[in-house]
């Protein structure tokens, strides 16, 4: 009897120890494959987004096991009438996407500002224990160190140049976000996405716009990239992103920031090259100049969290393959 009770009981705490969680931004590239890691690991989900990015086909595998909420960040009313208990919030609402940083720098500032107080003000209506916040690695701009670890000193180089909008309004999220934790939460925790990538990502970021672009081109036309393709990034797939938020989500600690990437350095000629061989395209490169205020290299240093217990398992060319699959 005293053994069918101890079972019971750790049966029950088990079960306790799975949380009501509420994700922003959710039915986003990244936010949808970390809705569904949340599904599987059978927490109670609730998802709020407004679409603009997202997509609700990312969740149809899940559609019937969480709650989706349209609305948008901004709207504080929206967001303070969800109903029910919320004890994790995981804050991913934003604009990404290169070509966003200079065409809609106010909108993105807008959201990473009002839409952060706005999530901040439910979590002290709902008494929130745990926020999870969503950084990126664009808070590093220029770093002095590469890799770069996360205590690279963060700056905005020029208030002018709309490309440091997205990053600046990571880096006021993250000193606000800390502030307001230090009062009111028990455990906060940033992670800073390094260059995610994966199938249905969209077409607004590298790789996917490298692969369509060289689909329709032809074998003897040349192909455009931006700089001069020696700029330097680390790539990883949205399937080992997962491997190191489950770290990060069930390992991290409080007040800490935790880079999610790769040490796998590569420039973007070599990309170029990777997809076209892939494709079995035979293309001459034509380089053109950066855009202003793109960073030449950017590579994130991992050992925190390989410390928690990430492994990189998907190298970039398989990776690619598995889009192209």
């Amino acid at each position: 009897m005293v053994y069918l009770w101890i079972i019971n009981n750790m049966a029950k705490k088990k079960k306790n120890l799975k949380k009501n969680i509420l994700i922003t931004g959710g039915s986003g590239f990244i936010g949808s494959a970390i809705t569904k890691y949340l599904v599987k690991e059978k927490n109670r989900v609730i998802v709020f987004d407004n679409n603009s990015r997202g997509k609700s086909s990312r969740l149809k595998e899940v559609k019937n096991e969480i709650k989706f909420i349209k609305g948008d960040i901004r709207n504080k009313e929206k967001l303070l009438s969800i109903n029910g208990s919320v004890d994790t919030v995981i804050h991913l609402a934003y604009v990404n996407g290169t070509k966003f940083f200079y065409k809609k720098p106010f909108e993105i500032l807008d959201i990473a500002v009002n839409g952060l107080i706005n999530i901040l003000d439910f979590c002290k209506k709902k008494k929130v224990k745990n926020f999870y916040l969503a950084s990126s690695s664009e808070v590093y701009q220029n770093p002095l160190k590469i890799p770069t670890d996360e205590d690279e000193m963060l700056k905005i180089p020029n208030i002018h140049n709309p490309r440091y909008s997205y990053g600046g309004g990571k880096i006021i999220s993250e000193l606000y976000g800390m502030y307001f934790a230090k009062k009111f939460l028990k455990k906060f925790i940033i992670f800073r996405p390094h260059n995610v990538y994966g199938k249905d990502m969209g077409n607004d970021h590298v790789i996917p716009e490298f692969i369509n672009r060289f689909k329709k081109l032809g074998n003897k036309k040349k192909f455009l990239i931006y700089g001069t393709g020696q700029e330097v990034r680390s790539f990883i797939h949205i399937d080992d992103f997962i491997s190191g938020f489950d770290k990060v989500f069930k390992k991290g600690k409080n007040q800490e920031i935790y880079n999610i990437g790769t040490s796998e350095k590569v420039k973007i000629s070599k990309l170029a090259k990777i997809i076209s061989k892939i494709l079995a395209k035979s293309i001459k490169f034509k380089k053109t100049k950066i855009l202003k205020g793109s960073p030449s290299v950017r590579c994130p240093d991992i050992k925190k969290i390989k410390r928690l217990g990430f492994r990189q398992k998907i190298r970039l060319k398989d990776g690619i393959k598995k889009i192209l699959n």
